[in-house]
């Protein structure tokens, strides 16, 4: 049966026993669950989860990206704190083996009076697809040890399950986030922008948090790929303190694999991973018609191929669709420019973040609409994205509780709690999401439902598959659309 294996037939089987067991929450529901939550204020800097690792100079701050366009190379960045000590990552597939070795960059960096530690970058290339990797980095006499697991190669039927994370911060409710998403089993991590809303502080103590927020994430980021994208706490504008180079911080510390997908910045790009085509947008970028991410949006979407990447993921900070107070109509002017390319494409889901509470919207688009004709309010769309905000992440800003009356009809479901999301790609036609509430400690599945490609839901190929490939499993009179 070669691809289309047995274990498929148990995978579609599967997903249809979750679309009939999950709660679909399609009712239109704000919820009116309550969170308790924790003081929206920073943990200190003397606590456990900011301890710099042991040894001079060791190495701290680790994180790990895609670092190509389909998944065979990782960027793995690090700070060493004190001088600059060696660029060098040995790795291998056999745990204390290291048969090669890679060497990056550093550089450090000032930004008002503080000068950060220096900033190592190292590309890891030629790596094989599904395979677990151990790496080492060291300085001196200091080093530490980590893992990492490549995706498997792309294809339409590659299973994979992302973690979905928006407005973290470094709270205790940013803890409850970061250990619940650790227990999902999620392989990478979509990340949704405000990182560690360092810009909160003044002078040489946004530095000092930046740094304390990348070692606060560390048991994640050292072991998984985040692919990064770039929110409003990013931007780090503060004349006062003659610091007006948006970024500067974030471009310094978190890099992205832009250059394999053609892009010339930075702050957005895209990637394949497994089953999944991904592009990351800026929305404090410049996007209107002749920018250059308006032009390479134009062109990375001709690049996508639904034959071999099925699942097409738009990530971005400010939501285009949005009932909450918080925000209100700020993706406007991005729904404006690029709604009617996402429809025509159709994007399985558009994440952002931006707004610090949970909404999923229904497949609707507002493209008709054009100032001077047409519907004035979104309409159900089947060509259109699932949008859904996970801005939740837990930041001292606080949770953002109120929502507009009455609810749209364009919103499913929204809820004022801090959380994270996974998405649980099974094959080409399904996927499981859900958004796990952190509730006092404790994980809830609060909105689950099974996702339906845009593309082979509705493409013929798709049906002959269906005669072949479920016929085993539609004998109870199921039919997945």
């Amino acid at each position: 049966m070669g691809r289309f294996s047995v274990m498929n037939h148990l995978v579609i089987f599967s997903v249809f026993l979750s679309s009939v067991l999950v709660y679909r929450g399609d009712a239109g529901i704000t919820s009116s669950f309550i969170r308790s939550e924790w003081p929206a204020v920073d943990i200190p800097l003397d606590h456990h989860v900011f301890k710099v690792p042991k040894g001079y100079n060791a190495p701290q701050q680790v994180h790990i990206t895609q670092g190509d366009y389909d998944g065979k190379a990782v960027i793995i960045s690090w700070v060493t704190p004190d001088e600059p000590g060696s660029s060098k990552v040995y790795y291998g597939a056999v745990q204390g083996k290291y048969e090669f070795v890679a060497e990056g960059t550093y550089h450090n960096y000032t930004f008002y009076k503080y000068k950060s530690g220096f900033i190592h970058h190292c590309l890891v290339s030629g790596l094989e697809h599904d395979t677990k990797y151990y790496y080492k980095i060291e300085s001196g006499e200091s080093s530490r040890e980590f893992w990492f697991v490549t995706p498997p190669e792309v294809h339409p039927d590659a299973s994979y399950k992302f973690g979905i994370i928006g407005d973290m911060g470094q709270t205790f409710n940013s803890l409850s986030t970061l250990e619940h998403y650790m227990q999902s089993g999620a392989q990478a991590v979509l990340f949704l922008g405000d990182l560690s809303y360092a810009d909160r502080y003044e002078y040489n103590d946004v530095g000092v948090r930046w740094d304390s927020w990348g070692r606060f994430v560390e048991p994640s980021t050292a072991y998984q790929p985040w692919l990064w994208s770039a929110g409003n706490h990013e931007v780090d504008y503060m004349p006062y303190m003659g610091e007006v180079t948006p970024f500067r911080n974030y471009l310094q510390r978190y890099t992205t694999p832009y250059l394999a997908s053609k892009s010339s910045s930075p702050l957005w790009y895209a990637v394949r991973r497994a089953s999944a085509h991904i592009i990351v947008l800026s929305s404090y970028s410049p996007f209107v018609k002749y920018t250059p991410q308006w032009h390479w949006l134009s062109e990375e979407l001709k690049r996508v191929d639904r034959e071999k990447t099925p699942w097409l993921i738009v990530l971005m900070h400010v939501p285009i669709y949005n009932s909450n107070e918080a925000h209100f109509m700020e993706g406007e002017s991005m729904r404006a420019v690029f709604e009617e390319w996402f429809v025509k494409h159709k994007v399985d889901v558009i994440f952002a973040g931006h707004v610090h509470a949970y909404e999923r919207s229904y497949r609707i688009s507002n493209v008709r609409y054009n100032v001077s004709s047409g519907d004035r309010f979104p309409v159900p769309d089947k060509s259109a994205p699932v949008y859904i905000t996970v801005g939740d992440g837990g930041n001292q800003e606080g949770l953002a509780g109120r929502f507009r009356e009455p609810q749209p009809d364009y919103s499913a479901f929204r809820e004022a709690s801090y959380g994270h999301s996974t998405l649980d790609i099974k094959n080409r036609t399904h996927a499981i999401y859900h958004w796990n509430r952190n509730d006092d400690g404790k994980k809830v599945a609060t909105d689950e439902f099974v996702l339906h490609n845009q593309y082979w839901g509705k493409n013929i190929r798709r049906r002959k598959l269906k005669k072949h490939y479920i016929k085993s499993v539609v004998a109870g009179g199921w039919i997945a659309t």
